[in-house]
């Protein structure tokens, strides 16, 4: 089975909704994923991402991101809605709430919208937040279907929390949709900054690290592909928007045969 591959909406965070679509599909890129800015999108944005998602052909695998946080709002319904509009996917969530118990009743509210929504909900850990370890996540989406809760693997966040490629054998496949796929070296960055600025800053295109990518392919096979290489070097080494999805999409093209 071949893989879908996307371009993940962090590898361009300079572009607007729309144009990120448009970038993927000058690129070569079959899907991508789509940032949602609650400060900024309209009614308007709505409409001509889903002309040009249309046009184009390209999938929204993913509309990014709810986070629960304290004294914040984090829009979780508009992001749904909005997701079932455009026809993404998936729409991904994580937490900044510091206590598991709220962030589970978070999720499960946005549960039963994303449900009637006919979007999947995608739960993902980072080590730089609250919800930061793969158990943590496989308690917030326990009680959910999985065609209504899924569990996102971002190998760079499994790494860094001490998580590996074995953690995921008794985990039933259905619960993952789609991976998020990063390179970067073995030895993770010192303190909590360290990893903030790796995980933003400093990701590499798969194959100039050393992480067990080809190991977390064999052990999740079949599954759509979300590149996440955010990258300052890449962005400067590639300032145009085209080019740079143009080069990433080249680097992992085989990997849709994985």
């Amino acid at each position: 089975m071949t893989r879908l591959l996307s371009l993940a909406a962090g590898v361009h965070p300079e572009l607007d909704p729309a144009n990120m679509v448009s970038v993927a599909a000058s690129s070569g890129w079959p899907a991508c994923g789509v940032w949602f800015d609650n400060s900024s999108w309209t009614p308007a944005t709505t409409r001509e991402v889903r002309r040009r998602l249309d046009d184009s052909g390209v999938i929204a695998l993913d509309l990014e991101p709810i986070i629960p946080a304290p004294l914040v709002h984090d829009q979780g319904e508009r992001v749904i809605e909005t997701a079932a509009e455009i026809g993404a996917h998936n729409v991904l969530f994580t937490s900044r709430l510091p206590d598991l118990s709220s962030t589970a009743e978070r999720f499960a509210q946005l549960c039963s919208l994303a449900q009637a929504c006919g979007v999947r909900l995608v739960c993902e850990f980072l080590p730089i937040f609250p919800l930061g370890t793969l158990d943590m996540a496989l308690e917030v989406i326990a009680d959910h279907p999985s065609t209504v809760a899924g569990l996102l693997i971002d190998n760079l966040h499994l790494a860094r929390s001490g998580g590996s490629v074995t953690d995921l054998a008794d985990i039933a496949r259905d619960r993952l949709p789609y991976l998020q796929i990063a390179d970067a070296p073995l030895r993770p960055p010192i303190g909590i900054e360290g990893l903030r600025d790796e995980a933003l800053d400093t990701r590499q295109i798969p194959g100039e690290g050393e992480l067990p990518i080809d190991d977390l392919l064999d052990a999740v096979p079949d599954v759509a592909l979300s590149f996440e290489v955010r990258s300052t070097a890449l962005h400067e080494r590639f300032p145009d928007s085209v080019d740079r999805a143009r080069h990433l999409f080249e680097r992992v093209c085989t990997y849709a045969d994985r």
